[in-house]
């Protein structure tokens, strides 16, 4: 199986700044593309920042120019660095990783519990 653990979340006031991580672990043999996905209560679910293997990039155009979405390899981990919070941003954050669990390269999606941010006006 694979886990991921999100961590970061937490109550901030407008303006402010949070940084979210999640950890993949368990049995895998690679990790794929990685993102982060928020659901803000009465919505769906959207995604909010992707990066590739290859660190390549993509952002939703809500948040472009205020959050930074990273990730490091050796530790199976990535990041979203989020500036200029507005009380819209919040959501419970969710992290997803593509893992293929052996060299068949057969990847599959796996989600994190989620993790509350919560930004005040």
């Amino acid at each position: 199986q694979v886990q991921l653990v999100e961590s970061g979340g937490g109550l901030v006031q407008a303006g402010g700044s949070l940084r979210l991580s999640c950890a993949a672990s368990g049995s895998f043999f690679s990790i794929g593309a990685m993102a982060w996905y928020r659901q803000a209560p009465g919505k769906q679910r959207e995604l909010v920042a992707s990066i590739t293997s290859g660190v390549s990039t993509n952002y939703a155009d809500s948040v472009k120019g205020r959050f930074t979405i990273s990730r490091d390899n050796a530790e199976n981990s990535v990041y979203l660095r989020m500036n200029s919070l507005k009380p819209e941003d919040t959501a419970v954050y969710y992290c997803h990783a593509d893992a293929a669990r052996t060299d068949r390269l057969a990847y599959a999606g796996y989600w994190g519990q989620g993790t509350q941010v919560t930004v005040s006006s």
